[in-house]
């Protein structure tokens, strides 16, 4: 029976004319070609492909199927039950933006402007779909976004900007699928709930994937190269309306980085730009929060490090980041931030950091302006954060007159490392924490250093124990400010202490 269906499969896709009457009730299966798509690159085939799409849908679901082609479209409306199968060699390319009727206008779902344009707008996409169920976008073929803006400029700008776009749906899956140039958001997932994203290749001119809202995602064996904004990135921005978390989400097995666009594909991993992006990041947009999340078994080559932001009064919990390798990292390989910009609802108080595990990782070749920065601000605590078996390589070069530098709060300002300028650590600059471990821990330069290991400020409970460092004459490891209960166990080749109220002491 399985050869028979087989073979009724392969004769369905293959072998029918477009005339040809498909068994739909049977084997469901829907060749675009079969509903008038040319699959030549140079004619529109948006109605072709959306016809074969309602049909399916009106039949109960059923797989949309792109044989090998080039698929020139503009906008793609998914439906419940329907699987987009894309053969190898299929392609869908992403119409010209002045093919105006092709794509959808961008609606006016959300008025409020606590986020960017991108995030209150879904229609204006090459693939979308909104409240649907039971979908699925796979197979070996290739979304190119190529007619795709990075940005727009305002809610007059009617341009389409997004490759997929997806709006209060559940049970998704997207895998196998490369995706290429893909526009101001590869795959955007507003309110999606049970998201699957597997073995999907990204090579993108900004953001790969924005997991915004969202519940029980699976992020795994995913290759990201996103030079110019973030590779994949968790967000609970006010996209819905209102204040929803992104929560119960596992990323494992993926690789980001910062290579120019186009040249992760084609394996030659070019790096004309000198401050890529690429990270692993959650935050930024945090009105709902965050909670219960996971990263594991990943790879960071040439961009950015982990970066874990609170800045609009959410709660960020609960999340353990295990088993990283990090290369060529071009600024602060890890970077927890808890601020106060406040975009959202008069009257939201301040959100939290906190209960936050860091563990087993490897960086090498670390740009050190930044460093690593763990930064509250005044009375606002990021609390009880772990980090273990951590060995990081950085470049050093920094000097006596930057040790010096008295950094900002910054509070109000976008979370970003590079913001707070060069910092007076080369190492860790940790600010406004209460209850910190390190524990297991190795720095290393690579070339001299002038600045402190260790610079804090405002820190209560701090423990570290097994911390090595390289012993510099005449430079103390640790600078410490305002501090409360820091206990110093065989590390920095200093004597085993306990630090109860220091105002300031260098050790």
């Amino acid at each position: 029976m399985r050869k028979i269906l087989s073979v009724l499969f392969a004769i369905c896709i293959c072998g029918f004319s477009p005339k040809t009457q498909i068994p739909k009730a049977t084997l469901a299966i829907y060749n675009v070609k079969h509903f008038g798509a040319t699959g030549n690159g140079i004619s529109l085939d948006t109605k072709s492909i959306n016809k074969a799409i309602e049909d399916a849908a009106s039949a109960g679901g059923g797989t949309v199927y792109f044989p090998a082609g080039n698929y020139l479209s503009g906008s793609i409306h998914l439906k419940s039950n329907i699987t987009l199968y894309l053969d190898a060699g299929a392609t869908i390319i992403a119409a010209p933006p002045e093919a105006q009727d092709e794509y959808d206008l961008p609606e006016n779902k959300v008025n409020n402007m606590y986020e960017d344009f991108g995030h209150r707008h879904w229609h204006n996409s090459l693939i979308w779909g909104e409240n649907l169920h039971d979908i699925s976008i796979i197979g070996s073929g290739m979304i190119w976004g190529k007619g795709l803006v990075r940005e727009n400029n305002g809610e007059d700008d009617k341009r389409p900007n997004k490759s997929i776009s997806l709006y209060l749906c559940r049970n998704v899956i997207i895998r196998d699928i490369t995706m290429l140039h893909a526009g101001w958001f590869a795959i955007l997932a507003t309110g999606v709930d049970n998201l699957t994203v597997d073995n999907v290749k990204m090579d993108t001119n900004r953001d790969g994937m924005d997991i915004d809202c969202c519940h029980n995602v699976r992020i795994s064996n995913c290759s990201v190269n996103s030079p110019h904004d973030d590779g994949i990135c968790l967000k609970s921005s006010y996209g819905l309306g209102f204040a929803r978390s992104t929560e119960n989400v596992t990323i494992t097995n993926c690789e980001v980085s910062g290579f120019d666009e186009g040249s992760f594909l084609d394996g030659t991993y070019k790096r004309t730009n000198q401050n890529p992006t690429g990270r692993i990041k959650m935050g930024t947009e945090s009105n709902g929060g965050f909670k219960n999340i996971t990263i594991s078994n990943c790879v960071f080559n040439y961009c950015h490090g982990i970066a874990l932001e609170t800045v609009d009064g959410a709660m960020l919990e609960d999340v353990t980041i295990n088993n990283i390798t990090m290369r060529d990292i071009v600024d602060a390989p890890i970077f927890l931030r808890l601020g106060a910009r406040m975009r959202g609802p008069q009257g939201t108080p301040v959100g939290d950091l906190r209960r936050i595990i860091i563990s087993n990782i490897v960086a090498y070749n670390v740009d050190s302006k930044a460093g690593a920065i763990i930064s509250g601000i005044p009375d606002h605590d990021i609390e009880d954060v772990s980090l273990h078996d951590i060995n990081v390589y950085f470049k050093g070069g920094g000097t006596i007159e930057q040790a010096a530098r008295e950094v900002p709060d910054m509070e109000k300002d976008y979370p970003e490392p590079g913001s707070f300028g060069t910092m007076p650590s080369y190492g860790f600059f940790i600010r406004n924490v209460n209850g910190i471990q390190f524990h297991n821990i190795n720095l290393h330069l690579l070339a001299d250093d002038q600045r402190p290991s260790f610079v804090m400020d405002s820190v209560k409970n701090a423990d570290f124990q097994f911390v090595n460092t390289p012993a510099r004459k005449g430079i103390p490891e640790l600078s410490l400010s305002n501090i409360e209960n820091v206990k110093i166990f065989q590390s920095f080749n200093v004597r085993d202490t306990t630090l109860e109220n220091v105002a300031k002491i260098k050790l």
